[in-house]
């Protein structure tokens, strides 16, 4: 995915998608895949300029492993909170993949319905990726 800007990207004309992508990359090596051998790494944005990242964590109880979005989350919260602005994960080889559906939860959350995904059919709103989301609104 080099050379062209996504589709999607007059969303935010001037952002750098892949600068953030080559971030998502960078971590890859840092998943901890013993099971799956499927590394992910994930990389956002804050509204505050700061970058958060994150990878996957698997564990031996299958159903418990963490998702790259869910370390993504935790770093966005440790460092200060803020909302999420862009964010991209890809697959070991550097692809972008779309998040699960908890994940797409998750970033709901920490973004809101303006967070904008680079996916796998370029560059959309969260509420676009997870139209009628259920959210902190519904609670209230």
């Amino acid at each position: 995915m080099t050379g062209a800007a996504p589709a999607g990207a007059e969303l935010d004309p001037g952002f750098d998608w892949e600068a953030l992508r080559a971030e998502a990359v960078a971590v890859l090596d840092r998943a901890y895949v013993p099971y799956s051998g499927y590394p992910v790494g994930a990389a956002a944005r804050v509204d505050d300029g700061r970058l958060v990242t994150g990878c996957n964590v698997e564990n031996a109880s299958y159903g418990v492993g963490l998702c790259a979005e869910c370390g993504l989350v935790s770093q966005l919260h440790l460092t200060g909170g803020g909302r999420l602005t862009h964010f991209v994960c890809v697959n070991r080889d550097g692809a972008v993949i779309m998040p699960c559906g908890r994940c797409r939860q998750l970033l709901w959350e920490n973004g809101g319905p303006s967070l904008l995904a680079m996916t796998v059919s370029g560059v959309k709103r969260m509420d676009e990726v997870l139209p009628d989301a259920f959210g902190p609104d519904d609670l209230a």
